[in-house]
């Protein structure tokens, strides 16, 4: 196991459904995403698949999903709820930055090689996208790139576990629909330090047969599943 992840702070998963596949996580290494800034150490990358195997975000063939691209509305995380993983208080929400309609594998990774690279505080909102900051005592929950039109929450909000934050979206530096997930001691970017995070229940798909995690951290491409209500269901 990476250094840092011996004593998590435990959340519920804030997805619903199932096929979501962790494309960053800090079971990879640490810091999950190759630098250590913007509270990001210990961050998670969700996309959403379909039944094929490898990393298919959208119903188009690998061949033109690495040349052409796809829509941003056929990929299937796109419009999908992201729900609050605790109860706690909003102390950021940002929306109304547009989303690009077209999902292009080459622009987006040289948009993000080129962000990184010309990093600078006044870049922090562009970096994000629309998102949602969630405070419950010292831990704070950030929620990035979500689609414009659906931040469903206001600064200094209370808000119960499993309330509509928004929807999964592609703005600021996202290379498909995704939600950005992460959990940091500070609301300020600048200086907040990544803690490690685990999810309290999610089911993880083995072959034919969904198996049940509890207190876990997603691995690299695993098929995760939802679990909501205590119910034991996927939802």
């Amino acid at each position: 196991m990476p250094e840092g992840l011996e004593t998590p702070v435990v959340v519920e998963f804030p997805l619903r459904g199932e096929n979501w596949v962790a494309v960053t996580t800090p079971v990879a290494g640490v810091p999950s995403h190759g630098v250590d800034i913007l509270g990001q150490r210990y961050a998670y990358d969700f996309v959403k698949v379909d039944e094929r195997p490898g990393i298919h975000v959208h119903p188009s063939s690998a061949f033109v999903a690495a040349t052409i691209g796809a829509r941003t509305s056929r990929c299937y995380a796109w419009g999908e709820e992201i729900r609050a993983p605790f109860e706690g208080e909003v102390v950021a929400a940002v929306d109304g930055m547009a989303e690009r309609g077209w999902v292009n594998p080459l622009r987006e990774t040289v948009r993000g090689i080129w962000n990184g690279l010309t990093f600078r505080p006044d870049k922090i909102p562009a970096i994000l996208g629309n998102h949602v900051i969630l405070r419950a005592g010292a831990v704070y929950a950030g929620f990035a790139h979500i689609a414009p039109g659906t931040v469903a929450v206001q600064p200094g909000q209370r808000v119960p576990a499993g309330a509509v934050l928004g929807r999964v979206g592609h703005t600021g530096n996202s290379t498909s629909p995704h939600l950005h997930f992460q959990l940091m001691d500070s609301a300020d970017l600048l200086v907040a330090e990544g803690i490690a995070c685990a999810f309290r229940a999610y089911d993880v798909r083995q072959g034919a047969e969904w198996v049940r995690i509890e207190s876990g951290f997603p691995g690299q491409r695993e098929r995760l599943r939802s679990v909501t209500g205590g119910s034991g269901d996927g939802r």
